[in-house]
């Protein structure tokens, strides 16, 4: 990419510039790449127990109730935490680049995202459902869903496998659940998590095949038949468009079955799991992308452990590994729980169900101030998405249902990460996001659009501009050090506001360079020779401070020095907070 010199300039400190000065405690970061693949996708063995009548050498299924997992974090942790003195750190899955390497969590993907990619989020060509051409009585539901407050089954595809079909009801938020599930898992996808392939598809009822004796379970509710009638029952109220009816299909995940990971701890018997979960940046900042779709239910029993086994014929088998999902993401975007009044409904996202700071608030002000949430309705002619809106969206203060420790312990850097995700997400793509939908409304589409848009700037605008924005750091040649801007690039501020100057700690000057779209390039100088000391030697660590002017922060780059010949070694990059 040519670049060009702009006539601002960037702020560059050098801390460690003097080749004589430097001692062997400036030295931060050692001369070595990067991590950037963690070593929990190898392969482990698992303890063995007797199972099912025979030995299966795999970590043991784990059964989340949904009642503890909620009476835990909104009464018992809070009062735990109430006894003692509770600090969050910072996350200890960071590499030296301030990025968390490819793991058994995440992967790095959404800096080459194409469109075409987010449309087919998690999905291979292999899964990609054609229910026009399979022929009637072709897909056999072979189970009921038993878990769950969205009605479901799940069939067998021939030639594509399992799928847990998702019925939606004209009663009840009819095409919100279904584009939820789609469009909110192809985010989650493209952010860097696992997660299942979701489509949206119209069928024909006469398409499903009902295996005879099944039963189903919704939360909170007892076992029932699965049967014809009860099928028929939920294709009556089912949305239709063109005598086909409206479902989502997930498909049915690799490997064996573990249930759900916790957000604390780590699990025993997985020898990979190492890090405890509240620990992990990928867990903690989370909470900035549930609050752009407004995922209030991101908690224990939406994900899942699967472990993958070495031999795939013989799922609980060892060795293997375990890969961690984010599931059901189909209450984002305004899911409503129609269990619960109006005025519960409307303060999700803003105050736990038990919000014991809220309560207190209330009690010694004698509940004077009026809530930001208390004359919130949905928007008129949009009620689809219920409270899912602009007004009153205040990412900082973003709650889900009820606490998630791995939320209250993110820390600014947490958050600044998945900003700085987020921002990958172009004008382009979110309209394309909102198009995945297929809502009979247009105007639901450009609804939808809107807020994504909106609340996306608010959080680019509170998480990308107190501590740096520059990403993508590398040395381009053996003395050019480049980044990108993503304060420019995404224009959360007009290029007229990066007033910035360029300082060398010694007096001499740096050359700058900007390349559009917020490419920055600086050419370094020398302070070690070619030769005389080891390529580690502290005498070649220098540090370069980055500061465009915009964002509070500075980004520190840690480099060695390695002389003329062969230039310089980027090490790592701090971001340290504004004072």
């Amino acid at each position: 990419m040519e670049v060009i010199v702009v006539k601002r300039s960037i702020c560059l400190v050098v801390l460690a510039a003097s080749a004589v000065a430097c001692g062997a405690s400036d030295a931060r970061f050692p001369l070595r790449d990067p991590m950037t693949h963690d070593g929990d996708l190898a392969s482990v063995t698992a303890p063995c127990r007797h199972e099912g009548g025979h030995l299966a050498c795999a970590p043991k299924p784990y059964r989340s109730s949904l009642y503890w997992d909620g009476a835990d974090n909104l009464i018992f942790r809070p009062l735990s935490d109430s006894l003692g003195l509770v600090t969050s750190g910072e996350s200890v899955d960071v590499n030296s680049l301030d990025e968390i390497p490819d793991s058994a969590w995440f992967t790095n993907r959404i800096e080459s995202m194409t469109v075409a990619d987010l449309e087919q989020g998690a999905c291979t060509p292999a899964q990609i459902l054609d229910p026009e051409s399979a022929p009637d009585g072709s897909w056999l539901i072979d189970k009921g869903k038993m878990d769950g407050s969205t009605p479901g089954f799940r069939v067998v595809v021939p030639g594509k496998g399992k799928f847990m079909i998702k019925v939606e009801s004209v009663d009840d938020e009819p095409e919100r659940q279904s584009a939820a599930a789609v469009i909110g898992a192809s985010i989650v996808h493209a952010v860097g998590y696992y997660t299942s392939c979701e489509q949206l598809i119209y069928v024909r009822p006469t398409l499903f095949k009902l295996k005879p004796g099944l039963r189903s379970q919704a939360n909170f509710q007892p076992e029932k038949p699965f049967d014809q009638k009860v099928l028929d029952a939920l294709f009556a109220k089912s949305p239709r468009r063109n005598g086909r009816l409206r479902v989502s299909a997930s498909a049915w995940l690799p490997g064996y079955p573990i249930g759900p990971f916790k957000w604390k701890g780590t699990r025993s018997d997985d020898p990979n799991d190492v890090v405890p979960h509240e620990d992990r940046r990928e867990l903690r900042g989370m909470r900035i992308l549930a609050a752009w779709i407004d995922r209030t239910d991101a908690r224990e029993a939406n994900s899942l452990d699967s472990w993958i086994a070495d031999n795939p014929k013989a799922h609980d088998s060892s060795p293997g590994h375990v890969v961690h999902y984010q599931l059901d993401v189909s209450e984002t975007f305004g899911g409503e729980w129609s269990w619960a009044p109006a005025d519960i409904q409307r303060r999700i996202g803003m105050s736990y169900l038990i919000d014991w700071g809220d309560i207190a608030t209330s009690f010694f002000s004698l509940g004077i101030p009026v809530r930001s949430w208390e004359d919130l309705d949905p928007v008129k002619g949009h009620e689809l998405f219920g409270y899912y809106q602009l007004k009153s969206f205040d990412p900082e203060k973003w709650k889900n249902e009820y606490p998630n420790i791995a939320f209250s312990r993110m820390t600014e850097h947490d958050a600044a990460w998945m900003a700085r995700i987020l921002a990958r997400f172009t004008p382009e793509m979110i309209h394309a996001l909102a198009v995945m939908g297929q809502f009979s409304d247009p105007t639901n589409t450009d609804y939808l659009e809107h807020v994504m848009s909106g609340r996306l700037d608010r959080i680019l605008e509170r998480y990308l501009l107190r501590l740096s924005p520059i990403t993508d750091v590398r040395m381009v040649s053996r003395d050019k050090l480049c980044g990108v801007d993503l304060a420019e690039w995404r224009g959360v501020r007009p290029e007229s506001a990066f007033r910035d100057r360029a300082e060398f700690v010694r007096g001499s000057g740096l050359h700058v360079t900007r390349g559009g779209r917020g490419a920055l390039c600086v050419a370094l100088e020398h302070v070690a020779p070619d030769g005389g000391v080891a390529d580690d030697d502290p005498r070649r660590y220098v540090r370069v401070a980055i500061d465009d002017g915009v964002a509070r922060g500075k980004l520190v780059a840690d480099l060695y020095d390695l002389g003329p010949s062969r230039g310089f070694r980027l090490a790592g990059l701090e971001r340290p907070e504004p004072k």
